[in-house]
């Protein structure tokens, strides 16, 4: 499991994958929560955490992040 930061609100946060949060489930790791990665429309790709990920608009662009 890596750790990085929302590029939305800067939170940290953890990539769930592997072995590392078998037992935990992530929810003993020292971040502010889960994340995705979102490939948008226009091409671009970001790391965000479920709430901000909550607060897009349908289709966002990189645009819509800058507002978060």
């Amino acid at each position: 499991m890596g750790r990085s930061t929302c590029d939305g609100c800067g939170r940290p946060v953890s990539i769930a994958g592997g072995i590392a949060n078998l037992w935990t489930f992530g929810d003993r790791d020292g971040s502010d929560g889960s994340a995705m990665t979102l490939e948008f429309e226009d091409g671009s790709s970001h790391l965000l955490c479920y709430p901000c990920i909550e607060a897009l608009p349908e289709n966002p662009t990189a645009a819509d992040l800058e507002e978060l």
